[in-house]
Parts: structure tokens; sequence; C-alpha cells
């Protein structure tokens, strides 16, 4: 994680907050005064990792933001005693100690790398499920193969051949479809 946004108004929580960010290694940190201007930067396309937001905001109390941008990002809501936390958002209470804001940016920036892990994982698998029904769909054509045949056979094939099932795929549609 790099790139990290704080949402407050200007003063002394701000400041702090993006010291702690530079000091834990975040190069580029932005500050912004408004909800909707943060709305804008984490929709765009290239959205900040981590997002800090010190409620309440000059044009909402930043809990609506705090969902939206929990979406896209890790997100720690600085707030008022009292105040309930979104789902998957990092509650930090005011007045901020800043201990606790380098504790609660740290597991943030954990949560955001398992998090970028997991999607990684997913889309590999994805690709994986793509790959193997793209050589299920040759040996119907080709073969004559029902589903539950093609889908054997490519499984039989990783096996006989020791190798993954995304190999086996691959080298049956290498075969027929040259």
């Amino acid at each position: 994680m790099n790139r990290a946004m704080i949402v407050s108004s200007p003063g002394e929580t701000a400041a702090s907050a993006e010291s702690v960010l530079h000091s834990l290694g975040f190069t580029r940190v932005t500050v912004i005064g408004s909800a909707s201007q943060a709305r804008r930067l984490i929709k765009s396309e290239s959205p900040p990792e981590l997002v800090i937001i010190n409620s309440p905001l000059p044009d909402e109390f930043g809990i609506d933001l705090a969902e939206t941008a929990a979406e896209e990002a890790a997100v720690i809501l600085l707030a008022p005693a009292g105040t309930q936390a979104p789902a998957d958002v990092i509650m930090v209470q005011k007045p901020v100690d800043i201990r606790l804001l380098s504790e609660a940016v740290s597991l943030a920036a954990e949560e955001g790398s398992s998090l970028t892990h997991e999607d990684s994982s997913l889309l590999s698998r994805t690709d994986e499920i793509r790959l193997i029904n793209r050589a299920k769909s040759v040996l119907m054509k080709y073969l004559k193969f029902t589903e539950p045949q093609a889908h054997r056979y490519i499984e039989k094939q990783a096996m006989n051949n020791r190798q993954t099932r995304r190999e086996a795929a691959q080298k049956i549609i290498d075969t027929y479809e040259k």
C-alpha cells in the first residue's frame, strides 16, 4: 500500500494522520476537505488503498462516505464516541491517540494486502475455470463429448500426465484449435 487519502477539515487531526501515514511508508497521501471530492477520487482510475475520514465533514457526517469508500479501499473512521461505524470500517474514537491511529493504519494496511492477495487468487481461479470450460467446449465440438464426459476427460488427462487441470485444458485447446 502506498496511496492514501485523508478526508478532513484542515487542522491538527489531519496533520497528525498525514504524519502517521508518511511514517508508515505511504508515499502518496492526498488530503481532501469534503465528502463529494473524496467520492470522485475513490471512483477514479487510481483510487486510494486507504481512506481516513475525520468525522464530521463540512458536507456530511462521514458514515455514508465510509460505506462507499469501504467498497474500494481500507477505511478508518475517526469519530466521536457513540458513533456506529459501518461494517468493514475501522473506528478510532476522538480525541485521536496517535499510537492508536498508527495501530489502526497498520491493521488496515495488513487487511488491505490480504484482500489484494484474495482478489488475485479469485481472479486466477476464475481464469482457470474459464480455460477448463473452453477446453470442454472444444471437446464437445470436435469429439462430440457431453459436458460430463468432457469434464471427466480433462481430469483424467491431468491425472495421467501429472499436470494441473489448467495445463491439461490448455493442451487440449492447443491441440484442437490451431
